[in-house]
């Protein structure tokens, strides 16, 4: 994992490179035929890339953007109606029998399919319309992490050359070495507060969100460890009765419309005694060290500098980050 993750800035530099012009030739082609909609399909951490479009899309181009419920085809056999449809199908493996159910059931609905897959040869690239591969090499350890943000920023290279925007595009230029920057962070400080914990929540907002998602995900199955990803919003509901002095709390933020709101709930949640891990928002709760960037990209940075320390944390509880438990490499899901 800690190797794996090490190589992102590597991948993002040869993907950016490698996908420009197919990009930027289906950004013409959705600018030329805008879709009515977006639907996304993946499982586990690309499920949490498929958010992080989400927010891209419909903040960059107001495009309404969905994820696709995988069993609606491949357990309930709908035919869905998808017609004029964007349908962005991400995967690691590009193998499972769900997500490829879906795909071929969003082809013969008139769904435009574009892949982003890791295996150019899977069955998932053979199917779909257009391939933007993820180029980041084979990816042994179960917990994805390079291939998870190969994903991140192929859909970010993907909005820019839709929406044409400029500053985006030359953020992606400089994201290898905000990248490297971001894999140099000390975040030891979160994996010694966490490494007695039983439980936390993990929040985001906005492009956050999908990387809190992740690091949630990736708090279960390398840490062993209970945490539950919540929007910085939804987490005022429902959520907020659990918290009690010293309940752990991580919180990504990015410098976009959201930072103040979100930074106005780690001081909430402090007053009612939570430690707040604070990842970018400014300076206070002892924040943990962020790179700065194009604020649609610094969730990638954020999530980076969070492998590392989850890594960390893992071998800190006595667990093998590279073999969790009850988990393999591919889930063929039905």
């Amino acid at each position: 994992m800690f190797r794996e993750a090490a190589e992102a800035p590597a991948v993002v530099a040869r993907l950016l490179t490698a996908n420009r012009s197919a990009a930027q030739a289906l950004g013409a082609e959705l600018r030329a035929n805008p879709p009515r909609a977006v639907v996304t399909c993946a499982r586990g951490s690309s499920d949490h890339a498929a958010t992080y479009a989400k927010y891209l899309i419909e903040t960059g181009t107001g495009v309404i953007t969905s994820s696709a419920a995988l069993s609606v085809s491949s357990v309930y056999a709908t035919e869905p109606k998808l017609e004029g449809v964007l349908y962005l199908a991400i995967s690691q493996s590009g193998k499972s029998p769900d997500l490829l159910a879906a795909v071929e059931a969003a082809k013969q609905a008139g769904a435009l399919v574009v892949a982003l897959v890791n295996d150019e040869n899977s069955p998932l690239a053979a199917l779909a319309d257009r391939v933007l591969p993820l180029h980041a090499g084979p990816e042994i350890s179960v917990a994805a992490t390079k291939s998870y943000i190969a994903a991140l920023a192929a859909i970010a290279q993907l909005v820019a050359a839709w929406t044409e925007d400029a500053a985006l595009t030359q953020a992606l230029d400089e994201l290898p070495r905000v990248l490297s920057q971001a894999w140099a962070l000390d975040w030891s400080p979160a994996s010694d507060r966490l490494k007695a914990a039983h439980n936390l929540y993990v929040l985001g907002r906005g492009v956050g969100f999908g990387i809190a998602q992740e690091a949630a995900l990736k708090f279960k199955e390398t840490c062993g460890l209970h945490a539950e990803a919540f929007s910085a919003a939804e987490v005022l509901h429902g959520p907020m009765a659990l918290v009690q002095e010293g309940f752990p709390v991580l919180i990504f933020a990015q410098d976009d419309q959201s930072a103040a709101g979100v930074v106005a709930l780690a001081r909430s949640l402090a007053t009612r005694g939570a430690d707040i891990m604070l990842a970018g928002g400014g300076e206070g709760f002892d924040a943990l060290p962020t790179v700065s960037t194009n604020p649609n990209l610094e969730p990638i940075a954020r999530i980076q500098s969070f492998y590392r320390m989850a890594n960390a944390l893992s071998i800190l509880r006595g667990h093998d980050p590279d073999k969790p438990p009850h988990l393999n490499k591919v889930t063929e899901t039905i």
